[in-house]
């Protein structure tokens, strides 16, 4: 391989990637592989991993082999590649023998750079596994290697013998989660002790953090929702009836969500989070599955709506919000329910004690009254000396006040219940409930009954747990959860100690006039984002494709501000590369002087004018040439001017030999719209404008 350059790298990266420049250490990572040598790679999402071992491998000789731990994400993986202009592939044991062949036969004769693999399937690549065929091995989410990380999975407990077996062959492990047992662990379970490590900064500061009490959360969610429109969000829940609940009570309200979660069939789950990727549908209510290894640039937010188990879990879910470097949001629910079920579910478990300490963490993190991004960077070893000014502690500091006397009444209750009561218990006491679990236990009866009754319940559980936090009292998790004074607690009672306790933060509620107002304006908005938005989905539907692998909302909105014109302004956004300038260039730049022109003239359909050009006589070329557009730009105008039922004559530009093909493909794939799959059952070889324009006419004739 011949000496590679920056230059070469650069040129790569805008070609095939649409970027003018690396991000964080991507070049030194790229450069590290190259020299085919082991690299460990902790970045976090969206930050940009995929291109550390993407781009190498279009300089390597033979491929680069993905292991990737989730078969249903590998076509994803695949499709972004392909829309770059990148030749790829995927092998799992959902194919057939014959799919499997033709991967076999790519490989050997290197017609593909990269193949997609999971683990479980490597043995099944057994002939192509030495390095005639091999250049490098990418290990994607490699923390699924490791017992200590919070996603392991034993499938990759194999991996190891890629080393041993192809010991010149570079491996690249990269995850966005790590702490320092489980990089340790990850180099040592994988056999490359002595890679180089790359630690990017863990901050995404373009993610708002946000954590709420659990009170009313569908509708909290539902509000929060509303007041983003066309945004795509993912809901995680703990368990599989969370996520079918919350999915049907959202649709009630007439949001489009859909549950996912193991219980569901392979093809139930596939077919949901196609939907998603494509933004069929807008939202999905998930267990943690749910997610892992998914490019989809434009999530915009991300809802806790139970609390995670550690913050590696947390950081990696808000990680899939924001891709795209956009402002996003990640919104978490937390109730001491959630740490009571989550206790529950570590119990017993192999590293018991390690997986409740980091619990313990994620609690400390969900209660905070400082930075919530500097508690979350700290955790991952990365300090950080100003607040973020992007989470909700930062936007809106907690007020603190002399709560020594309602302290002294929560205490002094605890002490009278002699330790065996929980916080509902204890907050129904001090409020002077009526309820059969007071007066069956003549807990009336108590001196501190009913001490407390001006304050909320809400605010009492407040209260309570910020005691807790402090020290002042504990909850005995292998008790019935009871609450129990601890050896703080008599300075409090006993020896005049103050305590300072936070206000309850109130969460701003929209009237419905005017959320009503605001969802209108919405919807009526003529912004050229939208309209390039619409036009991105229209394509992603033709090509069957996810509609951010075409554009990102980033880069569609570089193209909203900058309105390119020209081939090289078009190509100078960044996410434009060569070949998807030469792709959909014409279209998009098409839309973009449609709505220059509308804005300045008032709305004026833009085909009326190829259809006058059409009527004078010239060529489709001629029009192209004279309108400053792309030939597939003036077909696309002229397939809807005829099913509109203007002059057209649709037949000069297709012969019927080919028509008859398309019609024969109509009949198997029946309703289908996309152009993709009628591109792909007549082996490649009828072009998308011919499709494009046969079906038009079959459309018409069923009209």
């Amino acid at each position: 391989m011949e000496p590679i350059v920056e230059k070469d790298l650069l040129q790569k990266l805008k070609s095939n990637f649409g970027y003018d420049s690396f991000r964080l250490e991507q070049q030194k990572i790229i450069e590290n592989v190259l020299a085919k040598k082991d690299t460990l790679v902790i970045m976090p999402t969206g930050g940009g991993k995929s291109i550390c071992f993407q781009l190498p491998a279009l300089f390597f000789e033979g491929i680069t082999l993905v292991i990737s731990p989730l078969i249903a994400l590998m076509k994803d993986q695949v499709d972004s590649l392909k829309a770059n202009g990148i030749s790829a592939t995927y092998f799992n044991s959902s194919q057939t023998e014959e799919e499997q062949q033709h991967v076999f036969d790519v490989i050997v004769n290197k017609e593909v750079r990269l193949v997609y693999v999971a683990p479980e399937s490597l043995q099944l690549l057994q002939n192509i596994l030495h390095q005639n065929y091999i250049s490098c091995i990418a290990i994607d989410e490699a923390h699924c290697i490791s017992s200590w990380g919070h996603d392991f999975r034993p499938s990759y407990k194999q991996l190891a013998f890629l080393k041993k077996s192809l010991p010149d062959v570079p491996v690249i492990a990269l995850t966005a989660t790590a702490d320092k047992a489980t990089q340790e662990d990850i180099l040592e379970q994988l056999a490359i002790p002595n890679a180089t490590r790359f630690i990017s900064s863990f901050n995404r500061e373009n993610i708002a953090l946000e954590v709420r009490p659990a009170n009313d959360r569908v509708q909290q969610i539902t509000k929060f929702i509303n007041r983003r429109p066309n945004e795509s969000g993912i809901i995680y829940c703990l368990s599989r009836k969370a996520t079918e609940q919350l999915a049907a009570k959202l649709s009630q309200s007439g949001i489009d969500a859909r549950p996912y979660h193991a219980g569901l069939s392979f093809e139930e789950r596939a077919e949901t989070q196609e939907s998603f990727i494509k933004d069929d549908v807008q939202i999905i209510c998930a267990t943690i599955a749910f997610g892992m290894g998914i490019d989809k640039s434009n999530v915009r937010w991300i809802i806790h709506y139970n609390m995670p188990k550690n913050i590696e879990g947390y950081y990696q879910e808000i990680g899939r919000a924001g891709r795209d470097g956009l402002p996003s949001h990640a919104l978490l629910f937390h109730s001491y329910a959630d740490v009571i079920q989550l206790r529950q579910f570590i119990a017993n478990t192999a590293n018991q004690e390690v997986q409740e300490a980091k619990l313990e963490r994620m609690k400390q993190f969900s209660e905070a009254t400082v930075c919530r991004r500097k508690i979350l960077l700290s955790y991952f070893g990365e300090l950080i000396e100003e607040n973020c000014g992007n989470c909700d502690v930062c936007k809106n500091p907690p007020q603190f006040f002399d709560g020594t006397v309602i302290a002294q009444k929560a205490l002094s209750a605890i002490y009278r219940l002699q330790g065996k009561e929980a916080m509902g218990t204890v907050i129904d006491v001090l409020r002077g409930a009526q309820n059969a679990a007071i007066l069956d236990k003549n807990y009336q009866l108590l001196k501190t009954y009913g001490v407390g009754k001006e304050i909320s319940w809400r605010d009492w559980q407040h209260y309570l747990i910020q005691l807790v936090n402090q020290g002042f009292c504990q909850i005995a998790f292998h008790l019935n959860n009871t609450l129990q004074l601890t050896e703080f607690s008599e300075k409090v009672l006993f020896n005049g100690e103050k305590v300072e306790l936070t206000t309850p933060i109130e969460i701003s509620k929209e009237s419905p006039k005017q959320e009503k107002v605001s969802k209108k304006k919405t919807s009526t908005s003529n912004t050229l984002f939208e309209r390039l938005r619409k036009l991105r989905y229209r394509i992603a539907e033709e090509e069957n494709i996810a509609a951010y692998l075409i554009f990102s909302d980033a880069t569609l909105r570089e193209l909203e501000i900058q309105r390119p014109q020209t081939d090289e302004e078009f190509l100078a956004i960044s996410g434009v590369g060569q070949r998807k300038l030469e792709v959909y260039g014409g279209e998009f730049m098409e839309e973009i002087k449609t709505f220059i022109k509308e804005k300045k003239k008032g709305k004026k359909d833009t085909t009326l004018e190829t259809y006058k050009l059409y009527q004078e006589g010239l060529s489709v070329e001629d029009i192209a040439i004279q309108r400053g557009l792309k030939e597939q730009t003036i077909f696309s105008h002229l397939a809807k001017l005829y099913l509109e039922g203007k002059d057209i004559s649709l037949d000069k530009f297709i012969d019927a030999n080919t028509l008859k093909l398309i019609q024969s493909a109509k009949k198997v794939l029946g309703n289908e719209t996309a152009l993709k799959p009628y591109f792909e059952f007549l082996k490649e070889e009828v072009s998308y404008e011919q499709i494009r324009i046969g079906l038009t006419i079959l459309q018409k004739k069923t009209l």
